[in-house]
């Protein structure tokens, strides 16, 4: 009845987290923080999401 094992799921949690992390890093953009810094945090949130949403640990 429930499939939780899916690829759809897999990309809702890194979009939701590539979401949520971007609009903090774009605030800290605006204050000075270098772009570059801002898109490593944003990919290191992706990638921690997707692991953690993946073996269940959230």
């Amino acid at each position: 009845m429930y499939n939780k094992g899916t690829d759809k799921d897999l990309i809702g949690a890194g979009l939701t987290a590539a979401v949520g992390a971007g609009i903090v890093t774009s605030f800290a953009v605006s204050q000075g923080q270098h772009p570059i810094i801002a898109l490593a945090i944003t990919a290191i949130a992706v990638i921690f999401a997707v692991l953690s949403h993946k073996y269940d640990l959230i």
